[in-house]
Protein backbone atom coordinates (compact mmCIF):
# COMPACT_ATOMS: atom_id res chain seq x y z
CA UNK A 1 0.00 0.00 0.00
CA UNK A 2 1.09 3.23 -0.42
CA UNK A 3 2.26 5.57 2.05
CA UNK A 4 2.83 9.49 2.84
CA UNK A 5 0.17 10.89 0.69
CA UNK A 6 -1.01 13.93 2.32
CA UNK A 7 0.37 16.37 4.62
CA UNK A 8 -2.82 16.02 6.90
CA UNK A 9 -5.13 12.94 7.19
CA UNK A 10 -8.35 12.57 9.40
CA UNK A 11 -9.23 9.19 10.85
CA UNK A 12 -13.07 9.40 12.61
CA UNK A 13 -14.69 6.76 14.02
CA UNK A 14 -12.16 5.06 16.55
CA UNK A 15 -14.33 3.72 18.61
CA UNK A 16 -14.79 -0.37 20.02
CA UNK A 17 -17.30 -1.83 17.91
CA UNK A 18 -17.26 0.52 14.94
CA UNK A 19 -13.57 0.39 14.77
CA UNK A 20 -12.65 -2.50 15.39
CA UNK A 21 -16.09 -3.18 13.73
CA UNK A 22 -17.75 -5.80 16.11
CA UNK A 23 -18.73 -8.04 12.60
CA UNK A 24 -15.19 -8.30 11.86
CA UNK A 25 -14.42 -9.62 15.63
CA UNK A 26 -17.25 -12.11 15.54
CA UNK A 27 -17.02 -13.63 12.09
CA UNK A 28 -12.86 -13.06 11.76
CA UNK A 29 -11.66 -13.60 15.45
CA UNK A 30 -8.80 -12.71 15.95
CA UNK A 31 -7.53 -12.76 12.04
CA UNK A 32 -10.46 -10.50 11.86
CA UNK A 33 -8.79 -8.05 14.56
CA UNK A 34 -5.26 -8.16 12.68
CA UNK A 35 -7.33 -7.00 9.43
CA UNK A 36 -8.53 -4.41 11.34
CA UNK A 37 -5.41 -3.21 13.09
CA UNK A 38 -3.93 -3.71 9.39
CA UNK A 39 -6.44 -1.11 8.00
CA UNK A 40 -5.81 1.19 11.06
CA UNK A 41 -1.76 1.38 9.69
CA UNK A 42 -2.79 1.60 6.40
CA UNK A 43 -4.88 5.14 7.43
CA UNK A 44 -2.01 6.80 9.96
CA UNK A 45 0.44 6.16 7.82
CA UNK A 46 -1.30 8.20 4.55
CA UNK A 47 -0.17 11.26 6.48
CA UNK A 48 3.02 13.03 6.11
CA UNK A 49 2.75 15.30 8.81
CA UNK A 50 -0.12 15.55 10.98
CA UNK A 51 -2.94 12.93 11.63
CA UNK A 52 -5.58 13.96 13.40
CA UNK A 53 -7.77 10.46 15.13
CA UNK A 54 -11.15 10.99 16.25
CA UNK A 55 -13.69 9.15 18.64
CA UNK A 56 -17.11 10.06 20.61
CA UNK A 57 -18.28 9.48 23.91
CA UNK A 58 -21.61 9.11 22.49
CA UNK A 59 -22.86 7.42 19.09
CA UNK A 60 -26.56 7.84 18.42
CA UNK A 61 -27.23 4.14 16.83
CA UNK A 62 -30.57 3.08 15.46
CA UNK A 63 -32.19 6.37 16.82
CA UNK A 64 -30.83 5.56 20.39
CA UNK A 65 -28.33 7.16 22.08
CA UNK A 66 -25.04 5.11 23.31
CA UNK A 67 -21.79 5.36 25.06
CA UNK A 68 -18.63 4.54 23.61
CA UNK A 69 -15.32 3.52 24.35
CA UNK A 70 -12.17 4.94 22.73
CA UNK A 71 -10.67 2.02 20.22
CA UNK A 72 -8.22 -0.13 21.47
CA UNK A 73 -5.55 0.88 18.33
CA UNK A 74 -5.15 3.90 20.20
CA UNK A 75 -3.07 2.54 23.16
CA UNK A 76 -1.00 0.90 20.78
CA UNK A 77 0.05 4.30 19.26
CA UNK A 78 3.93 5.36 20.45
CA UNK A 79 3.13 8.38 23.42
CA UNK A 80 6.00 9.55 22.14
CA UNK A 81 3.94 11.01 18.66
CA UNK A 82 0.93 11.68 20.39
CA UNK A 83 -0.96 14.62 21.67
CA UNK A 84 -4.58 14.92 23.13
CA UNK A 85 -6.55 17.71 21.96
CA UNK A 86 -10.02 18.51 23.77
CA UNK A 87 -12.83 19.92 21.66
CA UNK A 88 -15.75 21.57 21.53
CA UNK A 89 -17.75 19.77 19.31
CA UNK A 90 -19.00 16.55 19.80
CA UNK A 91 -15.84 14.46 19.25
CA UNK A 92 -12.84 14.05 21.24
CA UNK A 93 -9.43 13.46 18.92
CA UNK A 94 -5.95 12.32 19.26
CA UNK A 95 -3.69 14.09 16.93
CA UNK A 96 -0.57 12.39 16.48
CA UNK A 97 2.45 14.14 14.48
CA UNK A 98 5.89 12.32 13.65
CA UNK A 99 8.99 14.31 14.40
CA UNK A 100 7.78 17.09 15.75
CA UNK A 101 9.78 17.21 19.48
CA UNK A 102 8.75 15.86 22.24
CA UNK A 103 5.27 15.08 23.36
CA UNK A 104 3.43 15.72 26.70
CA UNK A 105 2.84 12.25 27.16
CA UNK A 106 7.01 11.52 27.11
CA UNK A 107 6.47 12.11 31.04
CA UNK A 108 3.10 10.27 31.72
CA UNK A 109 1.19 7.30 30.21
CA UNK A 110 -1.60 8.42 27.88
CA UNK A 111 -3.52 5.53 27.98
CA UNK A 112 -3.21 4.55 31.28
CA UNK A 113 -6.90 3.98 31.67
CA UNK A 114 -7.22 6.73 34.47
CA UNK A 115 -10.89 8.51 33.37
CA UNK A 116 -10.93 10.45 36.75
CA UNK A 117 -13.31 13.23 34.99
CA UNK A 118 -16.42 13.71 36.90
CA UNK A 119 -17.83 12.90 33.16
CA UNK A 120 -16.35 9.29 32.74
CA UNK A 121 -17.36 7.93 36.84
CA UNK A 122 -20.90 9.02 35.67
CA UNK A 123 -20.36 6.89 32.97
CA UNK A 124 -19.17 4.07 35.09
CA UNK A 125 -21.67 3.84 38.01
CA UNK A 126 -24.92 3.96 35.84
CA UNK A 127 -23.85 3.46 31.88
CA UNK A 128 -27.58 1.88 31.42
CA UNK A 129 -29.26 5.43 32.29
CA UNK A 130 -29.56 6.67 28.44
CA UNK A 131 -31.56 9.58 29.06
CA UNK A 132 -28.34 10.72 31.39
CA UNK A 133 -25.24 12.28 30.04
CA UNK A 134 -23.04 9.53 30.95
CA UNK A 135 -19.73 10.70 29.58
CA UNK A 136 -19.81 13.94 30.80
CA UNK A 137 -20.76 17.03 28.22
CA UNK A 138 -21.45 16.33 25.26
CA UNK A 139 -18.93 19.11 24.47
CA UNK A 140 -16.19 16.24 24.15
CA UNK A 141 -14.05 17.66 26.90
CA UNK A 142 -14.23 14.60 28.71
CA UNK A 143 -11.00 13.80 27.08
CA UNK A 144 -9.17 16.11 27.91
CA UNK A 145 -7.56 14.40 30.99
CA UNK A 146 -7.61 11.02 29.74
CA UNK A 147 -4.44 9.55 32.48
CA UNK A 148 -4.17 12.68 34.34
CA UNK A 149 -6.73 12.60 36.69
CA UNK A 150 -6.57 13.65 40.16
CA UNK A 151 -8.20 11.00 41.83
CA UNK A 152 -5.63 8.34 40.72
CA UNK A 153 -6.35 5.42 38.27
CA UNK A 154 -9.62 4.47 37.61
CA UNK A 155 -9.83 1.59 34.52
CA UNK A 156 -12.24 1.74 32.22
CA UNK A 157 -14.54 -1.30 31.63
CA UNK A 158 -16.52 -3.19 29.40
CA UNK A 159 -20.26 -3.89 29.50
CA UNK A 160 -21.11 -7.26 28.65
CA UNK A 161 -23.46 -9.91 30.66
CA UNK A 162 -23.37 -13.96 30.38
CA UNK A 163 -26.64 -14.58 28.11
CA UNK A 164 -26.22 -18.55 27.75
CA UNK A 165 -26.78 -21.17 30.40
CA UNK A 166 -23.98 -22.65 32.17
CA UNK A 167 -23.76 -26.38 33.12
CA UNK A 168 -22.70 -26.64 36.48
CA UNK A 169 -21.55 -30.32 36.13
CA UNK A 170 -19.57 -29.58 32.96
CA UNK A 171 -16.16 -29.64 33.63
CA UNK A 172 -14.60 -27.30 31.81
CA UNK A 173 -10.99 -27.79 29.70
CA UNK A 174 -9.37 -25.01 31.91
CA UNK A 175 -7.60 -24.50 34.87
CA UNK A 176 -7.11 -21.44 36.75
CA UNK A 177 -4.53 -19.63 36.33
CA UNK A 178 -4.86 -20.20 32.36
CA UNK A 179 -4.48 -16.90 30.05
CA UNK A 180 -7.43 -16.67 27.82
CA UNK A 181 -8.60 -14.38 25.00
CA UNK A 182 -12.22 -13.39 24.83
CA UNK A 183 -13.36 -11.53 21.08
CA UNK A 184 -15.13 -8.71 23.24
CA UNK A 185 -12.93 -8.40 26.29
CA UNK A 186 -9.84 -9.01 25.15
CA UNK A 187 -7.16 -11.37 26.74
CA UNK A 188 -7.37 -12.17 30.37
CA UNK A 189 -6.33 -14.94 33.23
CA UNK A 190 -9.10 -17.21 35.07
CA UNK A 191 -9.51 -16.72 38.57
CA UNK A 192 -12.65 -18.87 39.48
CA UNK A 193 -13.81 -22.05 37.34
CA UNK A 194 -17.66 -23.42 38.07
CA UNK A 195 -18.50 -26.24 35.94
CA UNK A 196 -18.34 -24.61 32.31
CA UNK A 197 -18.54 -21.31 33.74
CA UNK A 198 -15.18 -19.26 33.92
CA UNK A 199 -14.43 -15.72 36.09
CA UNK A 200 -11.75 -14.02 34.21
CA UNK A 201 -9.80 -11.03 35.21
CA UNK A 202 -9.63 -9.22 32.18
CA UNK A 203 -6.69 -6.78 31.05
CA UNK A 204 -9.18 -4.16 29.88
CA UNK A 205 -12.36 -5.34 30.94
CA UNK A 206 -12.16 -5.78 34.33
CA UNK A 207 -13.73 -9.02 36.16
CA UNK A 208 -16.29 -10.91 33.86
CA UNK A 209 -18.67 -14.46 34.18
CA UNK A 210 -18.22 -15.99 30.80
CA UNK A 211 -18.65 -19.59 29.43
CA UNK A 212 -15.80 -21.35 28.78
CA UNK A 213 -17.01 -22.23 24.87
CA UNK A 214 -16.48 -18.31 24.48
CA UNK A 215 -12.75 -18.42 25.10
CA UNK A 216 -9.82 -19.86 23.88
CA UNK A 217 -6.19 -20.35 25.61
CA UNK A 218 -3.61 -18.14 24.90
Amino acid sequence: AKGLEFDTVFLPGWEEGLFPHQRALDEGGRSGLEEERRLAYVGITRAKKLCHIWFVSNRRIHGLWQSTLPSRFLEELPPAHVDVAASDSNYGGYGGRSGYGQSRFDKADPFANNYSTPGWKRAQQNRSDATRDNWGTRSGHAVERIGYGESGPRSRTIDGELVAKSVADTPSKFFVGDRVFHLKFGNGNISAIEGNKLTIDFDRAGQKRVLDGFVEKV
